[in-house]
């Protein structure tokens, strides 16, 4: 099997696979996915992503599907690149290989432009076309266009993450209150809401960007949908943040200035990727989501 073959027979991947045809190595892949590089006859590379056998959780049906669906989304603005998705099946999910390389300045500055154009590619509502998911969790895609961001952040992005959050017993009677207060605040405040939904990846901590030798930083893992770009560059800061962050903001101005007070509402757009993770990984993600709660309350 080489390159062009896969691409005119991406269902046979799985058979090539399960009788050794392809040297498979395995590689880091996240925290919820198996990963692997598998090398080809003609010498080319190809990254592909399964489901763990192991795993005490069935696949949850569409993940893949949703995964290259976002990933070609992404690629059809023309700004950030993102891998060409080569295989998409139930339980498989292949794409081009890119070689690891070191963030640097320039690569930095070159990315906040890409994804300034990205953001600004739009989108035709919040939400997206396909059912989504962030990490292995659902999330709710279904497009909307006659509610402000505002109200939809809310409803769709924080609350069904704060029950999950609840139920798992991550989160307190007090972190809920703190969040519970922000979703009320957010009806009110709008927290800069008045913008035409942006094309954005949805899931974009530093985790999920990755540095090519060729200088050039890819959009991986997406949770892609139509949003308020303010979430994606919020996100960037969590976790220790992007490299060369003060470069990628920088230059994402110079291309496409946000609104006045963006970095003041931080703290709002982080609180839904904080509340994934405590509905995915329990409590030792509560005190950062009652932090970011009670920052987003003073702003």
């Amino acid at each position: 099997m080489d390159l062009a073959y896969l691409r005119a027979h991406p269902e046979h991947l799985p058979t090539f696979l399960t009788h050794q045809r392809i040297r498979e190595t395995p590689v880091s892949g996240g925290s919820i996915c198996a990963a692997s590089r598998l090398t080809l006859d003609d010498g080319n590379s190809v990254f592909a992503k399964s489901w763990p056998e192991r795993s005490a959780r069935p696949l949850p049906d569409g993940l893949f599907a949703a995964e290259a669906a976002g990933l070609r989304w992404l690629a059809a603005a023309g700004g950030a690149p993102v891998p060409e998705v080569l295989v998409a099946l139930p339980q498989l999910l292949a794409l081009e290989w890119v070689e690891p390389g070191d963030a640097d300045a320039a690569a930095a500055e070159r990315f906040g432009r890409e994804l300034a154009i990205t953001h600004r590619a739009g989108a035709a509502g919040f939400g997206a076309d396909w059912p989504g998911f962030v990490g292995a969790l659902p999330q709710d895609n279904e497009l909307v266009t006659d509610q402000p961001w505002s109200a939809w952040f809310g409803q769709r992005r924080l609350l069904p993450y704060l029950r999950m959050s609840v139920d798992n017993g991550a989160l307190t009677a007090a972190e809920t209150g703190l969040v519970e207060q922000v979703v009320d605040n957010i009806n009110i405040n709008g927290y800069g809401g008045d913008e035409p939904p942006a094309r954005i990846h949805g899931d974009l901590w530093p985790g999920n960007l990755l540095w090519g030798a060729d200088g050039r930083c890819r959009l991986v893992d997406p949770a892609a949908h139509g949003g308020h770009r303010e979430t994606d560059l919020a996100q960037l800061a969590l976790f220790g943040g992007a490299p060369y962050l003060d470069r990628i903001l920088d230059a994402y101005q110079e291309q496409w200035p946000l609104a006045d007070g963006w970095a003041g509402r931080v703290p709002v757009h982080q609180l839904h990727l904080l509340l994934v993770h405590t509905a995915l990984f329990g409590a030792a993600y509560r005190s950062a989501v009652a932090d970011a709660a009670r920052a987003a309350l003073r702003s």
